[in-house]
């Protein structure tokens, strides 16, 4: 669906307060201070039930309330939608789509995706290979939402057959307690890195064109790099059995897909070691530009796409080129600045001014 208002009752800095967005481009400036990040973080939350900045979700109540609700108001080819996410801190969510309580909003069809920006989000690029497993595990739901659970059975069967190490450990279980669960995770964890593969083959391409149109210099490319070369659950269950003395020395499963990396390099060199924190920018903005463009084809389906004071660390000749990516995306877009200069080719209809509250 395409989001046409939002409307945000005791968010963060927001009172009580409602916005248009247009089709394309939206262009939020205001001073710092004035909103503009808390406006994406409920676009974000009304789309995922979910904040991109913290985990810690009673900060998204405004100071001195005791709830706090988002709605999201669109339409798609079927018709006019609502999304509603209301929040009471140390409560479960209420959730609803046009009207009816709904347990996820991952199960809406309608729902819109949502990939953000933000200069926090640059971990994604230098920082710790989990924060890229888990960005590369959301992609696969949202290119394959039927895919999502071999993530969740993986953990499943990982915690349990962790479990099952310190009690074989502690003498509480025999060692071939552990074969049934080596062939579970194998299972799954074969399943995972075959969808994880093919999520990353769908970007490679649009990765490295997105990054040399941006200006990252050289060969830019992304790949996932397997632990295991398994391709079978057997193999990588034997795998497993292999390495059970060092399993139990170190009291966790050492072995497997979640040790797993998605590399970034330029001119073959990491750009998480390697990389300024420019290029380190370049790339994750084209990263998420070539998700975009994968979405899109698979699902017809583009996100939303958030970005928050992207502009300000980019030159001019660089700000052109995003500004016009997103233009070309055929999907919505919302942009934050401190200053409307900074988005080059800007219309007064895709402009929204914050005020300081």
């Amino acid at each position: 669906m395409r989001i046409e208002r939002i409307a945000m009752r005791d968010f963060r800095s927001y009172e009580d307060a409602e916005l248009a967005l247009g089709p394309g481009l939206t262009i939020v400036y205001g001073a710092n201070g004035a909103g503009k990040t808390n406006l994406l973080e409920a676009l974000y939350f009304g789309c995922t039930a979910r904040s991109f900045r913290t985990t810690n979700e009673r900060n998204l109540a405004r100071f001195g309330a005791s709830a706090t609700r988002v709605v999201l108001s669109g339409s798609d080819g079927d018709g006019p939608h609502e999304l509603a996410v209301g929040f009471v801190p140390g409560e479960p969510k209420r959730m609803t789509s046009d009207g009816a309580p709904v347990e996820r909003l991952t199960d809406i069809a309608h729902r819109p995706l949502a990939s953000v920006f933000s200069p926090d989000r640059l971990g994604l690029i230098k920082g710790q290979p989990s924060l890229r497993r888990a960005h590369l595990d959301q992609f696969v739901a949202a290119l394959w939402p039927s895919r999502g659970a071999t993530r969740r059975a993986y953990h499943e069967a990982l915690a349990q057959r962790n479990a099952l190490l310190g009690r074989v450990r502690s003498g509480r279980s025999p060692s071939d307690a552990l074969t049934s669960w080596n062939l579970a995770l194998a299972e799954a964890g074969v399943a995972l890195v075959r969808d994880r593969a093919g999520a990353a083959e769908r970007i490679e391409a649009g990765f490295a064109v997105h990054a040399g149109a941006l200006g990252l210099s050289g060969v830019a490319s992304v790949s996932y790099r397997a632990r295991s070369s398994a391709q079978s659950a057997a193999q990588l269950a034997a795998e497993l059995a292999e390495r059970l003395d060092a399993d139990l020395s170190r009291g966790y499963t050492t072995h497997g897909p979640h040790r797993d990396e998605l590399l970034f390099t330029r001119n073959g060199r990491e750009l998480r070691a390697f990389g300024s924190q420019g290029e380190q920018r370049l790339a994750l903005l084209a990263l998420l530009l070539a998700e975009r463009d994968a979405l899109a084809a698979e699902r017809d389906r583009p996100p939303l796409m958030l970005l928050d004071d992207v502009m300000s660390e980019l030159d001019v000749m660089r700000r052109e080129r995003l500004a016009g990516e997103l233009r070309r995306g055929g999907g919505q877009s919302v942009v934050t600045a401190t200053e409307l200069e900074h988005v080059p080719g800007w219309d007064a209809d895709d402009v929204m001014r914050i005020e300081v509250p």
